[in-house]
């Protein structure tokens, strides 16, 4: 039971989709086992249309890495963009999970959050990972502001309208 339960705690647990892998380079080389990396990843906000995410992350190599026991450091990059018409697909909270991911076997979490800037009608994500006894004051952040698609998008929506 407590091997299920480890192994349940590896498992991504994710308001969006998984994402996507873009790329991997190696950072430091190790001999006999997996080099440790930096990952980049994408995905798309699951309630608001038209608006990505990336995000680069270290992955720890090792045989501990490579066996997923290892702590994953807190060193996140984060960049989301409009990649077509914004649209609102449901209400949110401020400070609402786009996407979570596990980083260590039990304690560790990475999470990026969305909330909505009403006075400039801009989308704000942050990306940082806490545990639960300590978090980390390392994060990113970044803005999407709401801006019409082509000529066709007239009917550019405020994020504030969304906001619960």
């Amino acid at each position: 039971m407590a091997l299920g339960l480890g192994l349940a705690s590896v498992v991504p647990a994710a308001a969006a989709e998984e994402p996507d892998l873009i790329f991997r380079r190696s950072t430091v080389f190790k001999w006999l086992s997996p080099n440790d990396k930096l990952a980049t990843y994408g995905l798309d906000d699951p309630e608001v249309e038209g608006v990505a995410c990336h995000f680069t992350v270290p992955e720890k190599g090792g045989f501990k890495g490579w066996l997923g026991l290892a702590e994953e450091v807190s060193d996140i990059s984060l960049a989301c963009r409009q990649i077509g018409p914004v649209r609102f697909k449901k209400k949110f909270e401020q400070g609402e999970d786009v996407f979570r991911q596990r980083r260590s076997l039990f304690f560790k979490k990475m999470q990026i959050v969305r909330g909505c800037d009403v006075k400039r009608n801009v989308l704000v994500y942050m990306v940082y990972s806490d545990r639960i006894i300590e978090g980390s004051p390392k994060n990113s952040t970044s803005s999407v502001p709401i801006m019409p698609w082509g000529a066709a998008d007239t009917a550019v929506q405020r994020c504030g309208d969304f906001v619960e």
